[in-house]
């Protein structure tokens, strides 16, 4: 009998490990110094000091409560969090400077009406943005388009007015068929929205020639290769390993674009 063990060997590693293709890595391939676990990817090249700005939803933010004095918990529970854990371990001389301002509950409207503070305030030299989610549960009946794709290209306007030089980083909203929706006609409705969005986002990042993660791709890759519920447990929020496939693709991603 194939127990789930064997099927998530013999069928997930096989789809998954290949998140780092050979292309991705060679001379410019780091292994985690800790030795220990780990895997090797090519490491990104920020000048000393950069700041990386990670801005969305209850899926970036995660965070418990929002002290952001204690630095143990300032990043909160999510891919950022993995991707500063590693960048931290793999690229300590790079002194990164990370900051998740990740709001539950925020659509991209949310995200406009307090940019100045959260955003252009802060003075990032890479934004990475995953917004949407919210926006389709809310508006089920249909997403008004215009005013989405309007908010979105303003923060973006106002960043790179304010910084001609930003790095742009923009990740698809997503939702799978797991928990509250394993019936198909409660996530029908979620999906048909997603789906009226994507190419949206992909167009602002041609545009705006910002690194475009295609999240609902990789996670609809996942699931076939495992099961939805391996990777979101309800549908929107990813478990663990969910935020640890975000974050390995968004480092694939950011490295090819700005490698060493």
């Amino acid at each position: 009998m194939l127990n789930r063990r064997t099927f998530f060997k013999s069928s997930a590693v096989a789809a998954l490990t290949g998140i780092f293709s050979s292309s991705a890595m060679g001379q410019d391939t780091k292994a985690n110094p800790a030795g220990v676990g780990g895997y090797t990817y090519r490491l990104p090249h920020f000048d000393v000091g950069s700041r990386l700005l990670f801005q969305g939803d209850s899926i970036t933010d995660m965070q418990w409560g929002r002290n952001q004095a204690d630095r143990n918990h300032y990043l909160g529970h999510s891919y950022v969090y993995l991707i500063a854990a590693r960048l931290g371990v793999d690229m300590p001389e790079a002194q990164l400077d990370i900051y998740n301002r990740g709001m539950s509950g925020h659509k991209v409207g949310d995200l406009r009406a307090r940019w100045q503070k959260d955003a252009i305030d802060m003075k990032p030299d890479l934004l990475s943005i995953l917004i949407g989610i919210n926006d389709v549960g809310r508006n089920l009946d249909g997403v008004d388009i215009v005013t989405w794709e309007s908010d979105y290209r303003y923060i973006l306007d106002a960043s790179r007015k304010a910084n001609p030089e930003l790095r742009l980083v923009l990740l698809d909203p997503f939702v799978v068929a797991s928990g509250r929706f394993e019936d198909a006609e409660a996530f029908k409705p979620w999906h048909d929205q997603v789906e009226r969005l994507l190419p949206i986002v992909g167009q602002i990042a041609t545009d705006y020639d910002a690194v475009h993660i295609k999240t609902q791709e990789i996670f609809d890759t996942a699931s076939e290769a495992v099961s939805p519920e391996q990777w979101i447990w309800d549908g929107v929020h990813p478990l663990p390993q969910g935020h640890e496939l975000i974050a390995r693709h968004w480092l694939e991603a950011v490295s090819e674009r700005w490698g060493k």
